[in-house]
């Protein structure tokens, strides 16, 4: 929430949960500090709802917390991608978020875990690994900083695809060979848009995978994905599962995936899970597509 008002936000909370009958408390912190706060409001008997503003790493840490407690996650999009909070279908401005979700309702959600490590958008190795290596290559210091920071990592991506061999079990169907992209998502990514779920109930994992790639393949997929064409790419493959193996034979030290935004280290097997109904979330005002209260 770098270039938030907190100030600002936190009298728009107080006023809009207040409006709806509802206490809040808010607590501002450093990124180093978000696990000790979110630890704290699961301890926090008075709360039903653990309601996290920042990027998509921020707001899966506090999904962790509320599958562990039982609350209710609801997310302020107030980072730069907002993936989840577009799942939700949150409005992405900010006053009219806080006013969505005060007026809001609970639901059951899914959840997926990698090796027993909980996330709500998307398990990925390759392209998108590589691409976050290079940006946090770069400085940046806004949400702008970080968009161009992300241009030019994609660019770096594009000349240098990867490649590496995995070994993909879904459901007991094997697939093998050089990828240079596999990435499981909790529930599967909708149509034209950028990737990410259109619903939070389907119980399934989405699993998608690109072989080897040209330079040009990739910027073709790349592109595709951030316009949301990438059903009609015939070189990504993409199936639905309850469960996914994946192992990576040639894995070195130093390799890494990505869970929901953010760098991990990568094991060699990873076991890849979807837990239907297992989080409950706040959804906002007009969610009706969505399901109904649990």
């Amino acid at each position: 929430m770098r270039t938030t008002d907190i100030d600002g936000l936190s009298g728009i909370l107080r006023h809009e949960f207040g409006f709806q009958g509802h206490d809040i408390s808010i607590c501002s912190v450093a990124g180093k500090d978000v696990e000790k706060a979110l630890a704290d409001a699961a301890d926090d008997e008075a709360g039903d709802v653990i309601l996290a503003g920042g990027g998509d790493g921020t707001v899966s840490a506090a999904a962790a917390t509320c599958w562990k407690s039982g609350k209710a996650l609801g997310v302020l999009p107030a980072g730069t991608m907002n993936l989840y909070a577009r799942t939700l279908q949150v409005p992405l401005e900010i006053e009219a978020a806080v006013q969505a979700l005060a007026a809001g309702r609970l639901a059951r959600a899914d959840i997926a875990t990698a090796n027993g490590r909980p996330f709500i958008h998307q398990f990925s190795v390759g392209m998108q690994s590589r691409m976050v290596r290079e940006r946090e290559k770069l400085e940046y210091s806004s949400r702008l900083g970080k968009i161009l920071a992300n241009i030019r990592a994609m660019t770096t991506l594009i000349t240098r695809p990867p490649s590496f061999p995995a070994i993909i079990e879904a459901d007991g169907a094997l697939a093998s060979g050089n990828r240079s992209l596999v990435a499981i998502s909790n529930n599967p990514h909708g149509p034209g848009h950028l990737p990410y779920a259109d619903t939070i109930d389907a119980g399934k994992l989405g699993i998608y995978q690109v072989p080897e790639l040209s330079a040009s393949e990739a910027a073709g997929i790349a592109s595709d994905l951030a316009i949301g064409s990438w059903e009609r790419n015939a070189l990504l493959e993409w199936s639905l599962a309850s469960q996914v193996k994946l192992q990576f034979p040639r894995r070195k030290s130093g390799d890494h995936a990505v869970i929901d935004g953010e760098l991990v280290d990568l094991d060699e097997h990873v076991e890849i899970d979807i837990r239907p109904g297992e989080l409950k979330v706040l959804l906002p005002k007009h969610s009706d597509s969505l399901p109904a209260s649990p």
